[in-house]
């Protein structure tokens, strides 16, 4: 056996070339027939996760690691004594497998992502910061092989660093905290809907990273901001809206002041056909009629009477009980504002049922569109200001 032993080494460097043929021949097994037999067997599944382990060539990644053990054992049994070769071959599969752990982490990133929790809690910023540690050590074992010196030593060498590294790492490190923040407070998720006017972003929050954080715009653009930057900063989550599933009207009529008066009979028969004020106004004559009986005087301004701009907003309140598109369980109202010098505000203030933004402009639309058409039933004119073609009908230009 000692014979056979000293016989290699008296021959190693007529074996190496023929180890390193060899171990290339393993390579090429390993990437061309193996990882090609596993990739047909998984083409063959319905399963996706399989697809993840090939789209992210964790295989690929393997086939180096037979073929560069291999080289280092067969290396190290014919006592080969260059110190750089076997400390170069001991980097190549740190490396590898370096890599293979960032593809790894990758693949369980994409699986999380594809399962229900992915909206729940966001892992790919803890993702993100577990492989920069596993490069880093990476980086120190590589360094530390080739030197030949302990990692040890070179970690004790970067307590002196610190201050260096943590100006380099100081946007990772506040990106991680505010990571932490996003998780922990539950500030937003994907798929919320974010509005940050100061970074011009808008739209769907479509992916958290560790430093950044992409939010598609509703035309479609795609803003990246600073995950650090946007949590310092105010921004507005419309989660809670989409949640309650109620979303807010919040709009006014503007009534000319001119066309406000006291009901007429004329104008109390009309109104007493309106069914969904009928009832309004049968009470409404009853309790004024009372009232004014108890009044000597027969002035109309020291009786109680009905008003066109007060039966229009009972109109409306009725109109809106009976729309089958409003949230009845959440804040109801329609109130008059002060007058303005653009007329008098009748504001609505309600909440759709539908959340979806096409319905809602829809719900919202055929709403005004109907009270607005009303006001001339009512003897009501809404305000605008005068345009050219109103001037050339009126005396002014004449």
């Amino acid at each position: 056996m000692d014979n056979l032993i000293q016989n290699l080494v008296s021959q190693k460097y007529f074996l190496v070339p023929s180890i390193l043929i060899t171990s290339f021949i393993i390579f090429l097994i390993m990437r061309y027939v193996v990882v090609k037999m596993i990739f047909h067997v998984f083409q063959k599944t319905s399963n996706k996760y399989d697809d993840i382990l090939i789209e992210k060539g964790l295989f690929n990644r393997l086939s180096y690691l037979p073929s560069l053990i291999f080289l280092y054992n067969s290396l190290n049994y014919i006592y080969f004594d260059n110190i750089f070769i076997n400390r170069l071959v001991v980097s190549f599969i740190v490396i590898v497998v370096i890599s293979c752990i960032n593809a790894f982490l990758s693949i369980l990133n994409d699986f999380y992502n594809s399962s229900k929790f992915y909206k729940q809690i966001n892992l790919k910023s803890y993702v993100q910061i577990f492989r920069l540690a596993v490069n880093l050590l990476g980086i120190i074992v590589v360094f530390a092989v080739v030197s030949g010196k302990s990692p040890l030593y070179l970690l004790s060498g970067i307590g002196a660093l610190t201050a260096v590294l943590m100006l380099v790492f100081k946007d990772t490190i506040l990106s991680l905290v505010s990571s932490i923040q996003i998780n922990s407070n539950d500030l937003f998720k994907i798929g919320d809907w974010v509005e940050a006017p100061q970074f011009g972003a808008d739209g769907d929050v479509i992916d958290i990273a560790l430093h950044t954080i992409k939010i598609q715009n509703w035309d479609k653009t795609i803003s990246v901001v600073p995950t650090n930057k946007l949590v310092e900063s105010s921004f507005k989550n419309w989660r809670g809206m989409s949640e309650s599933g109620g979303r807010r009207i919040k709009r006014s009529i503007l009534i000319d002041l001119n066309s406000i008066k006291f009901c007429d009979e004329q104008l109390l028969n009309k109104f007493k056909g309106i069914s969904i004020i009928e009832n309004y106004i049968q009470e409404k004559l009853a309790d004024i009629d009372k009232f004014n009986a108890s009044k000597k005087s027969g002035s109309v301004i020291d009786k109680r009477a009905l008003t066109n701009i007060g039966t229009y907003r009972e109109y409306i309140k009725s109109y809106l009980k009976n729309n089958q598109n409003i949230h009845k369980n959440m804040t109801f109202l329609v109130r008059q504002l002060a007058p303005t010098e653009s007329g008098l505000p009748i504001e609505i203030y309600v909440f759709s049922n539908n959340t979806n933004w096409i319905d809602y402009e829809g719900i919202q639309s055929d709403i005004f569109d109907h009270l607005i058409a009303a006001t001339h039933y009512f003897d009501l004119k809404i305000f605008q200001k005068p345009s050219g073609n109103d001037l050339l009908k009126s005396d002014l230009l004449k």
